[in-house]
């Protein structure tokens, strides 16, 4: 991505931040267009196919209660979960969890997600509303997060959703890798907006790409690696997940022209902390190289509200974690490098390193695509202990202050 960038002199909005300047994506020759448009395409074929063929083994235990449908965005169906205790025919307003899948802003679907939808749902008696987005390189930035506050909009205006409204409501919006991304983005221009009645209370970020700005290379510099046997392949190998496609997708998301240091292109180090909810909570995978970027993204949210997060000889180390593996199956909440929470008058935020995960750990069908068998053990563990602290954040300190 180095040969897509050029400084320009123009002035950033963001004054107060390191960078004034824009950093702009410039145009690859025609040939590598091609390469990529080619390349991204294909792999959206093949991948669809393969959902297609998926559909008819699918079983219907992590589906939704709803899927359905708004004029604003047709073509782009959301998926409704009631929690297992929600009595049929019920009004009673739940806290309410809308969630963004990932796929580097170019694959996937919300339907990826229906494992972690319906489990969340279910453990935390919360409404999840899975969002959809268009995917670049038809649809390149901010196609998709237009896509997203159209939907988020439809879904709080649909009186059959038993969304909890009242009293400023109790909303949140969770992302996974792109869709992190996408939720800092969406939830600025939704608090940006003055015709937003119920806008969020907390943004959640998980394995965020959270700038945009910043090369594949020199965010695999920050990259933990861990050489100890006992973790196993693909854990141990001295490859990121994400290289190889990153490129592509930067490429098919980015137009030519675009201002990287965008606060909706790369919320982590540009977004305005006032225009985000007053409650985030940003978590990452210690095998991957988005970790760093997310760590620096929760200790600014943290310093610029008045807190510390972590010291700074800790948010200016180079990897994110420790080169030692953990304990199987746990996550570590007394070791400030991988948990920590700052807690405000109006507000707070939350850090969370997942131990000897990779990208993507708490995805289903990214587990059964990479994972051996003791890493898909440990990554259902950690996930599930992750999503309970989540719950319980969401629960006890955004929806009950």
């Amino acid at each position: 991505m180095t040969d897509l960038l050029e400084n320009t002199t123009i002035t950033n909005k963001m004054a107060d931040f390191d960078a004034k300047t824009q950093l702009v994506k410039g145009s690859l020759p025609w040939t590598r267009r091609v390469a990529y448009n080619v390349q991204i395409r294909a792999i959206q074929a093949t991948l669809t196919t393969l959902d297609w063929l998926g559909s008819f083994s699918r079983t219907s235990a992590n589906a939704p209660n709803i899927v359905k449908t708004y004029n604003v965005r047709g073509h782009l169906p959301v998926r409704i979960f009631l929690p297992s205790s929600y009595e049929a025919g019920s009004s009673k307003p739940l806290p309410t969890l809308f969630t963004i899948h990932g796929g580097g802003f170019c694959i996937g679907s919300s339907q990826d997600d229906d494992a972690w939808n319906r489990s969340f749902s279910d453990t935390h008696s919360v409404l999840v509303i899975a969002l959809n987005y268009s995917k670049a390189p038809a649809a390149p930035f901010p196609t998709g997060l237009d896509d997203l506050v159209s939907l988020y909009h439809a879904a709080l205006d649909d009186e059959s959703l038993p969304i909890d409204k009242a009293d400023g409501g109790r909303v949140a919006i969770c992302g996974f890798s792109a869709g992190g991304n996408l939720s800092l983005g969406l939830s600025q221009r939704l608090l940006q907006s003055d015709h937003c009645a119920c806008p969020p209370r907390a943004t959640i970020s998980v394995y965020g790409a959270l700038d945009l700005s910043r090369s594949p290379e020199a965010k695999l510099s920050t990259r933990q690696y861990k050489t100890d046997a006992s973790l196993g392949s693909p854990r141990t190998s001295a490859r990121d997940l994400l290289l190889n496609m990153a490129p592509l997708f930067d490429w098919s998301y980015l137009p030519d022209g675009q201002d990287l240091r965008d606060p909706l292109l790369s919320p982590g180090p540009y977004a305005d902390p006032d225009d985000l909810p007053p409650h985030v909570f940003i978590i990452a995978s210690e095998l991957d190289m988005l970790a760093k970027e997310s760590l620096e993204c929760a200790t600014r949210l943290a310093r610029a509200r008045g807190g510390s997060g972590i010291s700074d000889a800790d948010s200016e180390i180079s990897r994110c974690g420790r080169s030692e593996p953990g304990k199987p199956g746990e996550l570590e909440l007394e070791d400030k490098r991988f948990a920590w929470q700052e807690t405000f008058p109006d507000g707070s935020v939350r850090w969370l390193l997942v131990p000897d995960v990779l990208h993507g750990f708490d995805s289903l069908p990214m587990r059964e695509r990479v994972g051996d068998k003791e890493t898909i053990k440990d990554a259902e563990l950690k996930t599930k202990a992750y999503c309970n602290l989540l719950g319980d954040w969401l629960l006890n300190t955004v929806f009950d202050a």
